[in-house]
């Protein structure tokens, strides 16, 4: 195994982590049981790459091929479920704790696919969000991706950077860095300067 190939499982186990500690706490909030927990921490690390496999028409999806994955996403998720459950009296504490060091980890993990450039971005910003959309979905919220520190943006810089690297003979592991690099940083800077796409407020009282 060389050192990129390692390298990238690293990243992606760290992006599996990220998601399924997000997971697990939006279902903690939202008052879900242990396996609510465990369930919405997996489909959280692991739904966007499901999507994607079945977009492009890789089935089974790689996540059931390789089930490590899967099992630091639902031990990661247990774990979190226990430390939420005993530190209940101070959970808030500890999750701002939790959000502010998964922060630093989280959109780690973009990939891209085939030749045609609308699908590599469209399926590499799928990747990044997709997991994050089907959590929201199912604990009934809006989206995080849709209101929030330009997140999805910053998967699609990513895609981008990715199929340009590739396109032009850069190389995939100089790409898939340098795209990872990217996304990070804009996800980081987001989040500390609260980078926001514009949005329309309503008046919600005012009757018509």
């Amino acid at each position: 195994m060389s050192v990129t190939e390692i390298v990238l499982i690293i990243t992606e186990l760290v992006g599996t982590v990220a998601f399924s500690v997000s997971g697990a706490l939006t279902a903690i909030d939202r008052g879900l049981d242990a396996f609510g927990v465990l369930f919405i921490g997996c489909i959280t690390a692991t739904g966007g790459g499901i999507l994607r496999d079945v977009l492009i028409g890789q089935t089974p999806p790689a996540i059931f091929l390789n089930l490590y994955v899967l099992g630091a996403a639902a031990l990661t998720s247990m774990i979190v479920f226990v430390i939420a459950y005993c530190k209940r009296k101070t959970y808030h504490t500890v999750r701002d704790h939790i959000e502010a060091v998964n922060s630093i980890f989280d959109a780690v993990g973009l990939a891209a696919y085939g030749e045609n450039a609308v699908l590599s971005v469209c399926i590499g910003m799928l990747t990044g969000v997709g997991g994050g959309i089907l959590r929201d979905i199912m604990t009934d919220a809006t989206p995080y991706v849709f209101r929030k520190h330009i997140y999805a943006l910053a998967s699609i810089a990513g895609s981008v950077i990715y199929y340009i690297g590739t396109r032009f003979g850069v190389g995939t592991a100089i790409s898939t860095f340098t795209a990872m690099a990217a996304v990070v940083a804009i996800r980081l800077l987001a989040a500390h300067f609260r980078w926001s796409l514009p949005r329309i407020t309503l008046d919600t009282d005012r009757r018509l």
